[in-house]
């Protein structure tokens, strides 16, 4: 008799196994950035040191982040996965160790730098595991799975707080070491060996030179665009990038970042998708915080709980997304998603003109929230259905290099815009107008995540990895 055509969609514990021991990367590096972000400055008034220097203990985490993220391919071809997770954990529950004794800002943000290193690879490997592990169920297992992950950003500030008020800072990086340790002895426990398809491939030295220090620079300049040296390092960052975009077309497969995987269409279009709606969730909660506070004359308290809403709706979704997967296809979720997103974003222009009414921004918050979270994970599952399982480690990297572009790229866009706008106009009206402008950009940033998002597969079936 043949098997029941309901087989295939069922998940063995060993997925939910290897998943939730994943799980533990994405949560803690993101409730880690998110109790830190939180504290900077009490952490700026017990270490004597100015808001100016202790920012660094955040961007110096991100840089560090950055310049080890384009080598997460190589290093899992050389040693493995499992290999790769465990020595991850091992040095940043030890670095946040380093951290919690910490003698001064500068010590501090020296060991921050270290634990960027390490943390910086902990998400992109959690990705990568659950792919391999679920597959094509891949929206299905993490729509469930990162719901933790959604919470930190609520739990983080609720944990600093409370750290804070009863406890030495020193607890702010001393609570990751019993989540590592138990995270440790649960990855070498539960996770599959797999230094037999570990492949020894050559590293591209010239390639990891250009495109490191490119992204951070790129990064860096993107945050500091106002000052000359932000500039600067932007303009030398994208310098940087484009050598190496020519280096790596020219050495194929041997490349730090194999190009020839944006050759595939599937491939090509889920990473567009992700890079615009990566941009336009950046640019938004860069744009409608200052209107809130700017424009709108709320204190920061009070924006606050006013973005509360975006968050929920995300929270709503996230669970939903192996059903709507299933039942709609990858292409009408997410290009769903994003329509979604562009009609819920149109309702800020019309608070900038009209004036703020919280009954028309709550629900905009709310249907942003669920519309952008419908958007990234069916393209990342198409992206990695589309290429074959020995090629996932490069396929992981070139997505997220590409994702983590897209917030900088369009916040400085949305950045720049805004303040050519303000500074055309004249008086107070001014304002509320540049606003508007400003939520138009970022509303048809959404419509082309929408127009490229409707290019992605109809379903998971219509996609097939070469050499199936």
């Amino acid at each position: 008799m043949a098997e029941p055509m309901a087989a295939p969609d069922r998940l063995s514990p060993e997925v939910w196994k290897i998943s939730g021991v994943a799980l533990f990367g994405s949560l803690l590096s993101q409730l880690d950035a998110t109790i830190v972000n939180v504290s900077l400055t009490s952490l700026a008034a017990d270490l004597r040191s100015t808001l100016t220097v202790i920012q660094w203990v955040t961007s110096g985490y991100l840089l560090a982040l950055t310049l080890v993220l384009p080598l997460s391919g190589w290093l899992v071809d050389r040693i493995g996965a499992k290999a790769l997770y465990l020595w991850c954990f091992s040095a940043f529950t030890l670095s946040s160790a380093l951290c919690g004794f910490a003698w001064s800002a500068e010590s501090l943000i020296a060991f921050r730098l270290l634990q960027g290193l390490s943390g910086g690879l902990l998400a992109p490997m959690a990705q990568m595991m659950i792919a391999r592990a679920a597959g094509r169920q891949m929206a299905r297992v993490v729509g469930i799975m990162a719901l933790p992950v959604l919470l930190a950003p609520v739990l983080g500030p609720i944990i600093a707080g409370a750290i804070l008020q009863y406890a030495s800072w020193r607890w702010l990086f001393l609570v990751n070491l019993p989540v590592g340790g138990l995270a440790l002895v649960l990855a070498a426990l539960l996770l599959p060996a797999d230094r037999d398809e570990a492949a020894r491939r050559k590293l591209d030295w010239v390639g990891l030179m250009l495109l490191s220090p490119g992204l951070a620079l790129f990064l860096y300049g993107s945050d500091k665009i106002g000052e000359t040296v932000g500039r600067v390092c932007l303009a030398l960052g994208v310098a940087m990038m484009a050598a190496f975009l020519w280096t790596a077309r020219r050495k194929g497969g041997e490349a730090l970042v194999d190009l020839r995987l944006f050759k595939g269409k599937v491939f090509s279009t889920a990473a567009v998708t992700q890079f615009l709606s990566n941009g336009g969730m950046f640019a938004g909660q860069m744009l409608i915080p200052a209107f809130l506070i700017a424009a709108c004359g709320r204190t920061p308290g009070e924006m606050g709980w006013m973005l509360a809403p975006q968050g929920v709706g995300m929270m709503v979704v996230y669970p939903l997304m192996g059903r709507l997967t299933k039942s709609l296809g990858i292409r009408l979720t997410s290009a769903g998603g994003a329509f979604l997103a562009f009609l819920a974003t149109l309702a800020f222009p019309y608070l900038a003109r009209e004036g703020f009414s919280l009954g028309v921004l709550v629900p905009a918050l709310f249907l942003r929230g669920m519309g952008m979270s419908a958007v990234g994970l069916p393209s990342m599952t198409a992206a990695y259905a589309s290429v074959e399982r020995k090629r996932l480690p490069m396929a992981t990297t070139s997505i997220n290099i590409v994702q983590r572009l897209g917030g900088p790229t369009m916040t400085t866009l949305a950045a720049t815009f805004l303040a050519w706008r303000l500074a055309a106009g004249a008086g107070g009206a001014a304002v509320p107008v540049a606003y508007a402008a400003a939520f138009l950009l970022l509303a048809a940033l959404h419509f082309c995540t929408f127009a490229v998002a409707a290019r992605l597969p109809r379903r998971l079936n219509d996609v097939a990895a070469p050499g199936e």
